[in-house]
């Protein structure tokens, strides 16, 4: 009995030493997590990394997530379905005792993402491979050269081999003991892909280096500012051209109604703030009875919206404008008391808070042109403005209705005196500009927050393109829209949001008092007396 006790314990002694013995890097170094130190947190992402063990970028990757637990030497990754799996073998485990994250500061943050970088650099996926070399520019580790260098010599994509680039030159101009050639080579690349990252990168390299090296990156420094500050100005005027594009969908239906009746529609906003939230209501139908149907969600609530936005304003219209005509003062204060109506049904019905209306998949994301960004869902709106403008026009160029409404707009007494029924005209024309306001509330339902205050936001920049533009003048709306939307961004990098828009007001006051009517005025012997 006692010698196979004996035995027994050295076999479980054999099977220990066995084990200990078969332990690689990756098995050492995943203790290492349960220290609850920066220093062996960070050594052992290294020793990870640098194991070459296939379970090494699960790990970092929970690390990174904060999905990566420890505890008395183990450690552990919680999946999303709140299991638990062995960070060495893999396994599924049942109870792992009393475990807690492992915590991480920018330093073990700056290690993660380098590792990550140095995992997946030589990844059968493009994406991958694209995000790691980013990674590595970002984190600049020296480590990574040699893999950088195997990364490079196999890359086939021209977009990741430039990044890979990139990310090598990063490395040797951060290494101290790099040789000046392969600096001055760095700095060449680094000149080419010319962002503010590659910016800064130059500026850090000291005045005490060798003069070539100095001069080669300060004069590489001085190129990127320039193109910087071009591309910068092309955003602005980007930014422009999308406000305008806004303003352009808020202002185009107040034009009609403004232009055919003179009537200060003060509660064109609220127009807006209906087709918001009638594509509010399209996407909850949609979420709850046809989910798959949510990316053409925008398409099924732009008529809805229209219709919607238009009967109301036809309604109004009927029930409030007709006996107020040749009255300015008195239409302005019964809309403005619209406005407060529509405002608080809308309070009553859905709550004061914002409401979330969803962006369709083909709206996410952005177009990348050089140093210029141009997301998705802004470009969408300015080829819906456009497209909106270019229907409006050939209506009212080449319908009954837009001929009328032309005739009512340059003279009313005269167009009734040939059989126009003016005050047909006049809802139609009312509910016409309310449906395009609608569908303005589609596209800002995208870039804004859908609230009852929504239309409120727009209804002075509104009035202020229609009056700039030339009342009632479409070419005008369009004109006025986009000069004020450019200028507005262009004034904010100096001026600020606030003091930018006060100069454009003073702007347009003092142009207004020069041309009472416009940039575009509309002619016409009534509209000429």
């Amino acid at each position: 009995m006692t010698s196979l006790r004996i035995l027994l314990r050295a076999i479980a002694l054999l099977t220990a030493m066995a084990a200990g013995a078969m332990a690689g890097p990756f098995e050492e170094a995943l203790p290492k997590f349960s220290a609850d130190s920066y220093s062996d947190t960070e050594a052992a992402i290294s020793a990870v990394a640098g194991s070459g063990h296939e379970r090494a970028l699960t790990v970092v990757e929970a690390l990174r997530d904060g999905r990566l637990l420890a505890g008395a030497g183990q450690v552990y990754i919680r999946e999303a379905s709140n299991g638990m799996i062995d960070a060495a073998t893999g396994e599924i485990v049942g109870g792992a005792g009393n475990l807690k994250p492992v915590r991480v500061n920018n330093r073990v943050r700056r290690a993660i993402e380098a590792a990550l970088g140095n995992l997946t650099l030589l990844s059968s996926d493009t994406r991958t491979r694209f995000n790691a070399a980013q990674a590595v520019f970002r984190s600049r580790d020296a480590s990574a050269l040699p893999v950088l260098e195997r990364a490079i010599a196999q890359e086939s994509d021209l977009r990741v081999r430039g990044a890979l680039e990139s990310a090598r030159a990063a490395v040797i101009l951060n290494k101290p003991d790099a040789p000046a050639v392969e600096k001055k080579i760095a700095v060449e690349i680094l000149s080419r892909r010319g962002d503010q990252d590659s910016l800064a990168l130059l500026s850090n390299v000291s005045a005490s280096s060798a003069p070539d090296l100095a001069k080669a990156a300060s004069d590489a420094a001085e190129g990127i500012r320039t193109r910087l500050a071009l591309w910068n100005a092309l955003q602005n005027v980007w930014y422009g051209v999308s406000l305008g594009s806004v303003l352009l969908l808020a202002a185009i239906g107040l034009a009609i109604t403004f232009g055919t009746m003179g009537v200060i529609n003060m509660a064109h906003g609220e127009m807006v703030m209906i087709g918001a939230y009638t594509t509010f209501m399209v996407q909850e139908v949609i979420r709850l009875h046809a989910p798959g149907l949510f990316d053409a969600s925008l398409f099924i609530a732009l008529p809805l919206a229209f219709l919607t936005a238009g009967a109301v304003g036809v309604l109004v219209e009927r029930c409030v404008i007709r006996f107020l005509y040749g009255r300015p003062l008195e239409t302005l204060l019964a809309t403005w008391g619209l406005s407060l109506i529509l405002q608080q049904a809308v309070r009553t019905v859905f709550g004061p808070t914002n409401r979330e209306v969803g962006t369709p998949g083909w709206m996410r994301g952005a177009l990348e042109i050089g140093g210029l960004s141009l997301t998705y869902n802004r470009l969408a709106i300015v080829v819906f403005a456009f497209s909106v403008f270019a229907i409006l026009l050939l209506v009212m160029r080449y319908t009954s209705l837009g001929l009328y409404v032309r005739a009512v707009t340059q003279n009313r007494r005269m167009a009734g005196s040939m059989g126009i029924r003016t005050n047909r005209i006049d809802a139609l024309a009312f509910g016409l500009g309310s449906g395009v306001a609608g569908i303005a509330g589609v596209a800002l339902s995208q870039i804004d927050n859908v609230s009852p205050n929504l239309g409120q936001g727009y209804i002075i920049d509104s009035f202020m393109v229609v009056v700039f533009g030339g009342v009632g003048n479409l070419w005008g709306t369009l004109i006025g829209a986009m000069t004020l939307g450019v200028a507005n961004k262009m004034l904010e990098p100096y001026a600020g949001a606030v003091l930018g828009k006060i100069v454009l007001l003073i702007t347009i006051i003092i142009f207004i008092q020069r041309r009472p009517r416009g940039l575009f005025a509309l002619k016409g012997r009534a509209v000429e007396a």
